[in-house]
């Protein structure tokens, strides 16, 4: 079996902002999820509000956190959203942003 695809809709893990211990975090995370390991808190979460098959990678990096959010397919890892979390929830504007997304994603497909 091999690694899924990533397909990057939006968003990149790149440094700065995102610290290198943090970056390389991410980095095992999704190839985990890659090779079909279903993660589960803390490090991951579902996000059913977004879609099915949504979750987001949870990260701290020193005195940040990030969230990564993707989508599970049949055939690769949709990224939707990289972003620096600063209150409990999920703004609603990524929540809408990943959405909309997913549908011109779902729209795109043959």
């Amino acid at each position: 079996m091999s690694a899924k695809p990533l397909r990057w809709l939006h968003g990149e893990v790149k440094t700065p902002p995102v610290g290198l211990a943090a970056r390389r975090e991410l980095g095992m995370l999704l190839r985990d999820v890659q090779d079909g390991v279903l993660l589960s808190l803390p490090q991951s979460r579902p996000m059913p509000g977004i879609g099915k098959w949504c979750h987001e990678l949870r990260v701290t990096d020193e005195n940040k956190t990030w969230r990564l959010i993707y989508r599970l397919e049949p055939d690769a890892i949709v990224i939707l959203d990289v972003f620096e979390k600063k209150t409990n929830k999920t703004p609603l504007q990524v929540i809408n942003a990943c959405k909309r997304r997913l549908s011109l994603y779902d729209g795109s497909k043959p």
